[in-house]
């Protein structure tokens, strides 16, 4: 993609999300994601209801009559992303690929992010860490973010989630709010989420097309696998056949969702053709 083109495009993808942040999800990100914690701010006179917990006793005896101290919310926060770059991600039957919903919902949550004031950074992997952005703040960093989503091209077409998620672990030392955005054909990573769920508030964001739900009728067909490479020929019109397909999709569907609900962290599905606009704002209001 040549630099006028990428910009045009960093530009478009910029004007839809943040109209999105800025007027729909601006206050559910600000609800959903408080803060880490209190901060002192203050003290001031008692007033009647105050808790007499937060009563300053040292400037109580200094004057001679109850201050409290008073607490803030330590607002700033860290938000990561962390985006599915395989083979499977540039997969798409109809109106767009997963990997240009990964990066749209990824923009959304970046400006959702800007407009809070909180840092924001960017890991892309396949089977490996393919690249390694460092939480800052700014438009110009964000729009960083969105060029890299949309014209970086991996090493690797295959996944791993735990090498990502140990990464992540490894270089992010404070609790941060963690959205992992794939398809999640993987396996093997419970304990690697188990850990990065106990430290970071982690929410895994599951895209899909319908055609990985339901296998077409369309006779004896080359399917190519686009992590491998590998070629099978299918008889989609076997009704064993598509049972399986079906079977095979539910099953890691299911497994998904329980691995993360059973680690605490949150989990959302949504398909290429559905809004992930009303996906993403249901998830915030269910969180509150």
């Amino acid at each position: 993609m040549d630099t006028k083109a990428l910009l045009k495009k960093v530009r478009k993808i910029e004007i839809k999300t943040r109209r999105l942040s800025d007027h729909v999800f601006g206050g559910e990100y600000h609800s959903t994601f408080k803060g880490r914690g209190m901060t002192f701010s203050e003290v001031r006179q008692y007033q009647f209801g105050d808790d007499v917990r937060a009563i300053d006793w040292n400037v109580t005896a200094r004057y001679n009559e109850p201050f409290v101290k008073v607490f803030e919310e330590e607002r700033e926060l860290t938000l990561m992303l962390v985006v599915d770059v395989s083979g499977s991600e540039a997969f798409g039957t109809k109106t767009q690929f997963k990997r240009e919903i990964l990066t749209e919902i990824a923009a959304t949550l970046a400006f959702s992010a800007l407009q809070n004031n909180d840092k924001v950074g960017l890991l892309l992997f396949s089977e490996q860490v393919e690249l390694f952005i460092p939480p800052k703040k700014g438009r110009s960093h964000i729009l960083r973010i969105i060029r890299e989503l949309l014209e970086f091209e991996p090493k690797s077409k295959e996944t791993n989630i735990s090498a990502a998620l140990e990464f992540l672990s490894g270089v992010l030392k404070k609790k941060a709010i963690v959205f992992m955005l794939s398809d999640f054909m993987d396996s093997g990573y419970e304990k690697t989420l188990r850990i990065t769920a106990k430290k970071h508030d982690l929410t895994g964001i599951r895209v899909y097309d319908p055609v990985e739900t339901e296998l077409p009728k369309l006779g004896i067909v080359p399917m190519r696998d686009a992590e491998t490479g590998q070629i099978r020929w299918i008889n989609t019109q076997s009704k064993k056949v598509r049972n399986q397909y079906a079977k095979h999709f539910n099953a890691r569907t299911t497994e998904y969702q329980e691995l993360f609900k059973k680690n605490g962290a949150g989990n959302m599905s949504c398909s290429v053709e559905e809004s992930y606009v009303k996906k993403l704002l249901g998830y915030f209001k269910a969180r509150i």
